[in-house]
């Protein structure tokens, strides 16, 4: 019923939609990292490696590497982009190992963003003509530590966000948010 939602509201939109129609392939968008260059695909319970190999073939002009996600639910558990050329990464050991095989992959050299709380690694950047770099990240109040590394951004705009209860339901802020780069006529 999700994805029927979502494709309503995407064809509400006269957007482009793409299918995957083979029934084995497996792809949650919590997996895929898309850093403006390239496609991380993480490797979980809910994308397999026929879902990478579509997401391949429906963006032929872009490299697509998997990367195995062991103790996380996926991929954005623990990184996300916090800025043009910028991943936030967690500390645990799973999110490391995962920063290494997504730089062993990579013909590119990414800045990197650690923060002490993996969940905290999940956050939302946008490049908004009239703001610049904006950042939505987790509120201090539920992680401190982590909110003081995204506080030495000098050149973001930092949005605090609060999300404690989404969390629960296994709710991050990248899998609550559908970004459209659409005009504002909408």
């Amino acid at each position: 019923e999700q994805v029927e939602a979502m494709k309503s509201v995407l064809e509400s939109l006269n957007l482009n939609i793409v299918e995957m129609v083979d029934e084995n392939a497996t792809l949650d968008g919590g997996d895929v990292l898309f850093t403006g260059r390239e496609f991380f695909v993480g490797l979980s319970r809910r994308t397999n490696q026929r879902g990478a190999e579509i997401l391949a073939d429906t963006f032929k002009d872009y490299a697509v590497s998997t990367v195995p996600v062991h103790d996380s639910l996926h991929l954005k558990s623990f990184c996300s982009m916090a800025g043009p050329n910028l991943i936030a990464i967690g500390s645990s050991e799973a999110a490391q190992k995962a920063l290494k095989t997504m730089q062993q992959m990579s013909d590119h050299r990414y800045d990197k963003l650690t923060v002490p709380d993996d969940a905290a690694a999940n956050c939302i950047y946008l490049n908004i003509p009239s703001k610049g770099h904006v950042l939505l990240h987790r509120a201090p109040e539920e992680y401190p530590e982590s909110a003081k590394v995204f506080e030495k951004l000098k050149d973001h705009m930092l949005i605090p966000i609060a999300n404690t209860e989404l969390e629960k339901v296994d709710g991050s802020l990248t899998c609550c948010s559908v970004l459209i780069n659409k005009s504002s006529e909408l």
